[in-house]
């Protein structure tokens, strides 16, 4: 017996981590684009003083005021691993 992966997974790319001042936690998005294009559109964001608008793999928008942004890390969506057969 088979199963498929759901395809929100193998749209997922990119995890970006936003630490926003005045905040304790930070904001997770998983985004179908890759790094190059999520590195573009957070540097046009900041460079211009506009709110970074990212939209997730489920549809959600986050928008966040560039000025309240104090660091971003992208890196490549982990793939999530359920049960123990990787023991």
């Amino acid at each position: 017996m088979t199963t498929k992966k759901s395809s929100k997974s193998d749209a997922a790319k990119s995890e970006v981590r936003i630490s926003v001042s005045d905040q304790v936690r930070e904001i997770t998005v998983e985004l179908a684009a890759d790094r190059d294009e999520v590195l573009t559109t957070v540097k046009t964001a900041i460079g211009q003083g506009e709110p970074l608008v990212l939209t997730d793999i489920r549809g959600r928008q986050f928008i966040i005021p560039a000025a309240k942004i104090s660091s971003i890390e992208i890196g490549e969506s982990a793939e999530r691993r359920v049960g123990f057969a990787g023991l």
